[in-house]
């Protein structure tokens, strides 16, 4: 098996592909519907696929989309990443990070003028790990307060994502019936509450294990990946496109229809 990766407009994802994707993620979280997770897919506008290059079978993806919203006056931008899974015999594998490594740069290289964020939530500290390991600054964090100036941009983007699921004074979105969970096993956190990171993301989210998601922000500039970051991307990575890239890192598929005049919805 040797994973490579993909980024794929949503509308140029195949039926099969997309059975593949709602598979892998019915292995790994309890209560996937259909309906739900064929709409949620509708609504991204990328997905970035780990591929199997001997079968073409899907071993990851993570969903992606541009959000804007207006913060005490002024527009902020943010890449909304969505729905992810790897399958576990591909989690060693670089393939990922190289692909959102390249997006990412061509994002921040096609807004060189605007405050850019990634905007994330967490249902289990594996995602939620990804801050610390790839990020100088993120909020929320154990060892800092969030300012109230990165507080107001998780506040506009959550209330404009999830509207009245998401807890403010928690910070949190909160699950209801309909919301899928992680199975067990896939990310107990007891063994791992020495971590002073997992810690925090126990307590600050303390119904993850119900479906509850942590909102959480980081901004998306050049000298705020470490250096496991730029490892773990690569200098040049091999990826692979659904449509030709136009020119200053634009992104295949980048609608232009926000009212404040950005790219994104």
């Amino acid at each position: 098996m040797k994973p490579t990766g993909q980024l794929v407009r949503i509308a140029d994802l195949s039926l099969a592909q997309r059975d593949e994707m709602f598979a892998l993620m019915s292995a790994y979280y309890e209560h996937v519907r259909r309906p739900t997770f064929d709409a949620d897919l509708a609504e991204k506008e990328w997905a970035i696929v780990i591929l199997d290059e001997s079968t073409d079978r899907i071993l990851g993806f993570s969903t992606q989309m541009l959000m804007c919203a207006e913060v005490e006056g002024r527009p902020v931008l943010s890449l909304f990443s969505g729905d992810t899974i790897i399958d576990r015999d591909a989690r060693r594998q670089r393939s990922l990070f190289e692909v959102s490594g390249w997006f990412v740069r061509s994002l921040i290289e096609a807004h060189p003028d605007e405050e850019l964020y990634w905007f994330l939530i967490s249902k289990g500290y594996k995602t939620y790990h990804f801050l610390p390991l790839f990020f100088h600054e993120y909020y929320p964090r154990h060892d800092a307060p969030t300012p109230p100036r990165f507080k107001a941009v998780i506040d506009a983007l959550a209330e404009r994502k999830f509207g009245d699921a998401y807890d403010r004074v928690a910070g949190v979105v909160r699950a209801d019936a309909s919301s899928c969970r992680l199975r067990p096993g896939v990310a107990d956190i007891a063994e791992r509450m020495n971590d002073p990171h997992v810690r925090y993301f126990a307590e600050r989210n303390p119904g993850h294990e119900r479906g509850d998601e942590l909102c959480c922000i980081a901004p998306l500039t050049l000298s705020n990946f470490t250096r496991a970051a730029y490892r773990a991307m690569g200098p040049s990575p091999g990826v692979k496109y659904s449509e030709p890239l136009g020119s200053r890192g634009s992104i295949p598929g980048v609608r232009s229809t926000s009212p404040l005049g950005l790219h994104g919805k």
